[in-house]
């Protein structure tokens, strides 16, 4: 009986782990904005050459190298990329998107959007926790992430 009642207890609380991994991963929201042509072939702030057709960000703040998941808040559509690039500190945007990341999430038309950004990882998002660890990060949320421990059930037979 008390087994049965544990199994289902965690049954009942499954998914709610679940919900709170996902939103764990949460970074920042606000607005983003996509380069505009004239930027193809330029130097990033990383060094790196843009290329429009490249799924590639600026961001304030978050180190090169960074993966993050955007996601258009007005039609759910979100996009994996990479951050290369830097936004100036007086921009009132949180992300800039390349055009084909800003393509993928149907941002053209509109120019500017509101969007959410979540790490692309739990393992991105302990890096940026880590990363970010005694200098101040205005912003953004970061907080680490513990896995769930599963024990394994054995079930034996009588």
């Amino acid at each position: 009986m008390k087994f049965t009642f544990s199994f289902l207890l965690f049954a009942f609380f499954l998914p709610f782990l679940v919900f709170a991994q996902g939103e764990s991963l949460f970074i920042q929201e606000g607005t983003a904005s996509y380069y505009a042509p004239k930027f193809q072939g330029k130097r990033t702030a990383s060094g790196e050459v843009f290329h429009l057709d490249s799924l590639t960000a600026a961001h304030k703040l978050l180190p090169f190298g960074t993966t993050l998941r955007v996601t258009n808040k007005k039609n759910s559509k979100s996009v994996v990329v990479r951050v290369n690039d830097r936004l100036p500190s007086s921009s009132k945007r949180v992300i800039d998107l390349s055009y084909a990341a800003a393509k993928e999430v149907d941002m053209i038309r509109e120019g500017l959007v509101q969007v959410k950004i979540d790490a692309n990882s739990v393992n991105q998002m302990n890096l940026l926790v880590d990363y970010f660890e005694g200098k101040p990060h205005p912003g953004l949320r970061l907080r680490r992430y513990f896995p769930i421990i599963t024990v394994p059930i054995i079930f034996f037979d009588k």
